[in-house]
């Protein structure tokens, strides 16, 4: 395995070979013996900016897409990028082959990861054009691949953050528990997290750090019954879990995937009034709800709170944000994780009154006489702001990840409408030499008498891979017009599209944004003027 000879840093193109083996394998097992064997190999810190940047836990704001496209725009002819890069699907992969190899073809000094992420770390807007095409010239295509993706993040190989964590802890053997319990609160490249699994040394000091715990994850309900006797049930609210967590006068707010997100939501983080760690959804209360007592607005209201850096004041009294409990994990020092449902139910009853009724309430549980009466409760249940029900074994203790028979989700039953493909975009990864992105329109009135189709959403998933093989064909042999990587397509195959809600929106031409759209049948058979019309959508809005 080559190493730098100055300092035996691991090279750039161990962490490309890396990368290039990750993607063209879709084993899972495969992937985690691949990054189990770097990790025991590579010398730090590079395995851990290597681990880093396939979490996409690394950011170079001087480094974008759009950095690289410019690059390629001034070395190669516009079109041969334009024509590659829609081929390819990647901008990566196609700057990486593209990029002209230099003049003075002399060898050039080894590059580790760590020198990698230090150069880019220091690159500014006005910088990174100048010292990029230095950095790209020491290396051959794989290692410009490996640079380009360290640079502008969304590694796409197939690699979750999960798989990652997994990887780790088979590398080290250690359990993936506990290294989900450190991972969060430590910054790359991680040196406390592997001084600790893989140099034998002591874990993490991280007493008095409000960090992430893993959650307790449902598996689905299908066609089955449990014994209310033996499961609670209560509504699956349509906002985003969070963990809310106080520790050391400091609290946080961590995404299910384990991101802070603290600073979307600073009206929360000095309402909890003791140390805890507390699972619950995050809802907004729309102005339409209004005031302390006011239920959850619907999640098309919360998504005007996602993702911003800075929430101005007018966010916050428009779309205030709260949390619906659902249980206890730690409360002032004590970790209630391994007591069984009904005793964190019960503590976290008792906590309610020493919390602000403005920011917190507590997700109330469902009563029905049997299964059979839940399931009509389930049925009738269409509150734009309600998924469905969870199902929680009365006894089951709080452990990560997903575990039989303790608890279940059972979502209410998708509502289906017809619509036919619009556009449709190439996809990314293994995917990405197919058109596998499909936007998808209503009519806006009688097509007969010539209404337009107006866009309702756009779906990747709800197919085999066959019918995208079937799909892939009709869209380049039905294109309209091409638009870069997107192409318009004739208007005739119709898709039963399955979605959870609708709701009014001011970004889409249509007036209307869907809840989780997927495909759920391919109509071949169906001709596109019998498809469904705005209308019949609209009708779905909850007021």
């Amino acid at each position: 395995m080559g190493q730098c000879a100055a300092c035996g840093a691991q090279l750039v193109e161990e962490f490309a070979a890396l990368l290039d083996a990750l993607v063209y394998t879709t084993s899972r097992n495969r992937k985690l013996a691949l990054i189990a064997a770097y990790l025991r190999a590579a010398p730090d810190p590079d395995r851990g900016w290597a681990l880093a940047a396939l979490t996409d836990g690394l950011d170079f704001p001087a480094v974008k897409s759009n950095t690289i496209r410019t690059l390629m725009m001034d070395r190669v002819d516009p079109v041969l990028w334009a024509l590659s890069r829609d081929f390819v699907g990647d901008t990566a992969e196609t700057a990486s082959l593209l990029w002209p190899e230099p003049e003075d073809s002399a060898p050039q000094p080894d590059m580790s990861v760590g020198e990698v992420v230090e150069r880019l770390s220091a690159l500014t807007r006005a910088t990174a054009p100048r010292e990029l095409p230095g950095l790209l010239d020491r290396l051959d295509s794989n290692g410009r691949y490996a640079l380009i993706k360290l640079a502008t993040g969304g590694m796409r190989v197939g690699v979750s953050a999960r798989l990652a964590k997994t990887a780790f802890a088979l590398a080290f053997e250690v359990p993936v528990e506990e290294v989900e319990e450190y991972w969060h609160a430590l910054a790359p490249p991680y040196p406390e997290l592997f001084a600790w699994a893989a140099d034998g040394g002591e874990a993490p000091d991280l007493a008095h750090a409000p960090r992430f715990r893993p959650f307790m994850l449902a598996h689905p309900l299908e066609d089955g019954v449990v014994d209310l006797a033996d499961y609670a049930a209560e509504w699956k609210w349509d906002g985003i879990r969070v963990q809310i967590v106080r520790a050391g006068g400091v609290t946080r707010i961590y995404s299910r995937s384990g991101d802070d997100i603290s600073a979307t939501f600073p009206e929360l983080l000095d309402v909890l009034p003791v140390d805890a760690v507390l699972d619950g959804e995050l809802l907004v209360r729309g102005s339409a709800q209004g005031g302390e007592a006011g239920g959850a607005a619907s999640f098309n209201a919360l998504q005007q709170r996602l993702g911003r850096k800075t929430v101005s004041g007018k966010m916050l009294k428009d779309y205030p944000a709260f949390v619906r409990l659902y249980d206890v994990l730690l409360l002032e020092g004590h970790d209630w994780r391994e007591q069984p449902w009904k005793l964190r139910r019960a503590t976290l009853e008792g906590l309610m009154p020493r919390l602000p009724v403005s920011h917190f309430d507590l997700s109330q549980l469902v009563e029905a006489e049997d299964f059979a009466a839940l399931a009509r409760i389930r049925d009738t249940a269409r509150d734009e702001a309600i998924e469905g029900l969870m199902l929680k074994h009365r006894d089951s203790p709080y452990v990560a990840g997903r575990k039989v028979a303790l608890w279940y989700k059972w979502k209410r039953d998708p509502l289906l409408i017809d619509c036919v493909m619009m556009y449709a975009q190439r996809g990314s990864g293994k995917r990405s030499s197919f058109y596998s992105d499909y936007t998808f329109g209503c009519w806006a009135g009688d097509p007969d008498a010539g209404a337009e189709l107006l866009p309702v959403g756009k779906a990747y998933s709800g197919f085999t891979d066959e019918e995208l093989k079937k799909i892939d064909r009709f869209v380049r042999q039905n294109t309209r017009s091409k638009f870069g990587p997107v192409r318009e397509v004739e208007r005739k195959l119709v898709f039963e599209v399955a979605f959870d809600s609708v709701h009014a929106s001011k970004r889409h031409k249509s007036g209307l944004a869907m809840r989780f759209p997927r495909i759920h049948r391919i109509r071949w058979d169906k001709p596109a003027h019998e498809a469904d019309r705005i209308d019949a959508l609209r009708a779905l809005i909850k007021d």
